[in-house]
């Protein structure tokens, strides 16, 4: 694996030492500050609670440290490159797994270029480094579907599955931290969809789902192998396996059974979250008040215990273990208006991690249940203090149709009453996603720069209900589309903003809004920033199916339906691209892509820019070396936001009555 080292390095026992929040200062911090990857990407308890790991970032660097808690000493800092984080996981009390990513092919097996994920354990009584899967005969040192920590009887373990470059399989793999090795446990192939794992490493549940059918079963134990107990046709939407239920031998399932319990119209897709005994194969419907988005499950008996649900306000957690609820409690009333997200726990839950970014730039705090501290442990942000981080307002305002559009309004910091203000309308990726309450560096960066920023909630968006994100069903370019334009309406309306002064912003689907807001949407906008947006929907489903090799596959499918295409090369999606809508441009537009995106090719962007270009139109293009999708490295993300302030700037100037520090 390319990029992951083990070397202890005492310059970074001096930078983890010196962790503290930052010192509040009167200007607006640089644009670096909001860009540079937080500088702690995870941070983990171990079982007991005595260590605590993180990892720890500076520039690209990444180091795993581990502190005592009750001491306060740093008893392990070691640098791991330029690897791209992805998970943090203690293995026993003596070890860390730490995954990561990185953008390959691997021609020989011909694995198209994608987001490979590799897992590597670091012992910390030795010092000693192992690559997950090493050595395991025939199999890729490559985690297939991420990694899990179970307590077997021969002690921790960490289960995986593993490619077998020889017969195809892609079997559950129990790998020794000591050195890496994997065995197999259980036969799968490339149709597994998931599997279920107890306390113990022993898999009590398999779903499989064969693409070209749409069809998805459940499989549970039967003797010495697995039994299918029910099955279903989804094109589409599938069933998942979630982990365990509240007892040893029951399982989590969300999945459509109206035979069993109807769904409720805060599920998105109509599905249940049910309880199915692995023995006996009854269903019993989850006691939730509301949809969760996530589940909670114990720390020690990984049995389920609660769930959490994205509000307005931000996570709202809801507890079926009266332990749980009590101590959740608890924080919630230590830290009101808050709203606290739970990043880890011990196993006793009487030290409990959690984050907080309302009204700052992010916080991690240690809760200590048997002293009733909460200390400080870590700073997201360290060079953007709570006085500059910008007021983000829930707002929501009506769509044309009379839709009911939720969202937030990011004000330049110090700003309480906005007035005439200019506006970035920021339009979040997805679009089977949404914006949420806290700190976006995204926003934050505009903001500090003297921008308002609208982001909207379209229609389309998860988190209100399955009419709400149905409603947005081949509606691309459409009322996706003046969802966020009625805002700046609505905004302009109420005096906040200046509607002379509108540029649109986006990632991803965002950044196809960006480009529909210059052709399908054009007289509300002086500018438009696309980053990794989609800019030909009729080629981008066509690649969709290239590398899936199914012409009707599952990515297909769910493509079709959201755009509205009635199947695949549907020329009708035509009306609907931006890149073939060139000549109706009359605003400059800047694109920027990673090369290294595996989720909307470069080329989306390079379409776009070659027909602005033949149609005589204003365009940049800007090709960020060695990124992907995500914008996960500290130096594109920076850049990104210096180029998009600076077009900004000379596109949709602050004004002298605004101007930016």
């Amino acid at each position: 694996m390319r990029g992951l080292r083990l070397a202890t390095l005492a310059l970074w026992g001096v930078l983890i030492a010196g962790l503290s929040i930052g010192a509040v200062r009167a200007e607006a911090p640089p644009l670096a500050a909001y860009g540079a990857a937080p500088a702690i990407d995870y941070m983990a308890l171990s079982p007991s609670g005595a260590l605590i790991a993180r990892i720890v970032v500076v520039d690209e660097a990444r180091a795993l440290a581990v502190t005592q808690m009750d001491t306060g000493r740093h008893v392990f800092a070691a640098a791991i490159g330029e690897a791209k984080v992805r998970d943090l996981l203690w293995v026993g009390e003596t070890r860390v797994l730490i995954v990561t990513s990185e953008t390959q092919s691997i021609h020989e097996l011909g694995v198209p270029r994608s987001e490979l994920f590799y897992g590597m354990i670091l012992d910390l009584e030795t010092k000693s480094l192992v690559q997950v899967l090493r050595r395991t005969p025939d199999v890729l040192a490559t985690l297939y579907g991420g990694a899990s920590v179970r307590q077997t009887a021969q002690g921790a373990a960490v289960f995986t599955r593993g490619v077998n470059v020889s017969n195809g399989q892609i079997n559950l793999h129990r790998v020794d931290p000591g050195t890496g090795r994997g065995r197999s446990v259980e036969s799968m192939d490339r149709d597994t969809q998931g599997y279920v794992l107890d306390a113990q490493g022993e898999v009590i549940a398999l779903s499989r789902y064969f693409e070209r059918s749409g069809r998805w079963s459940l499989r549970l134990p039967d003797g010495r192998g697995f039994r299918e107990v029910w099955a279903v046709d989804a094109p589409v939407d599938t069933p998942v396996l979630l982990g365990l239920g509240r007892t040893p031998r029951t399982i989590v399932i969300s999945a459509d059974r109206p035979d069993v319990a109807a769904g409720g119209d805060d599920s998105e897709t109509g599905f249940v979250l049910f309880e199915v005994n692995v023995d006996s194969g009854e269903w019993t419907r989850l006691p939730f008040e509301h949809d969760p988005d996530f589940l909670v499950h114990h720390p020690q008996s990984l049995l389920l215990i609660g769930a959490g649900r994205t509000e307005e306000g931000g996570v709202r957690y809801e507890f079926l273990a009266p332990e749980a609820a009590r101590r959740w409690g608890a924080i919630e009333r230590a830290f009101p208006d808050k709203a606290p997200r739970l990043v880890s726990w011990n196993d006793s839950l009487k030290l409990i991690l959690v984050f907080i970014d309302t009204g700052e730039s992010g916080l991690y705090q240690l809760v200590d249940f048997e002293t009733g501290v909460a200390t400080i442990v870590g700073d997201a942000y360290p060079a953007i203090p709570a006085a500059q981080v910008g007021k983000v307002r829930p707002i929501r305002y009506a769509a044309a149709d009379g839709l009911d559009i939720h969202g937030y309004l990011t004000l330049p910091p110090g700003v309480e009453a906005p007035t005439n203000l200019p506006l970035v309308v920021l339009a979040h990726g997805g679009p089977a996603s949404r914006d949420i309450a806290g700190f976006d560096y995204w926003a934050q960066a505009l903001a500090s720069r003297g921008y308002a920023v609208l982001q909207a909630n379209f229609r389309g968006s998860t988190g209100y209900g399955r009419a709400f994100l149905e409603a947005g069903y081949g509606e691309w370019g459409r009322k996706m589309q003046t969802d966020l334009s009625d805002g700046v309406r609505w905004l302009a309306a109420e005096g906040v903003v200046d509607p002379a002064r509108v540029c649109i912003v986006g990632g991803s689907y965002g950044g196809y809004a960006a480009m529909a807001g210059l052709t399908l949407d054009k007289s509300v906008y002086r500018c438009g920033v696309s980053v990794a947006g989609v800019s030909d929907l009729r080629r981008m489903v066509n690649w969709e199916a290239q590398q899936e090799g199914e012409r009707n596959g599952q990515a297909v499918r769910y493509w079709n339906r959201f755009m509205g295409a009635a199947r695949l090369n549907d020329r009708a999606l035509d009306a609907l691209s931006p890149a073939l809508l060139a000549e109706a441009v009359d605003s400059p537009l800047l694109l920027i892509h990673g090369k290294d995106d595996t989720v909307v090719p470069i080329e989306q962007s390079r379409v776009m820019a070659e027909a602005l270009r033949r149609a005589g139109k204003p365009v940049e293009l800007i090709e960020l070396a060695g990124e992907d999708h995500w914008m996960s490295r500290a130096e594109t993300r920076q850049r990104m936001l210096r180029e998009t302030v600076r077009f900004l700037e000379a596109s949709n100037p602050v004004g002298p009555m605004q101007t930016a520090p």
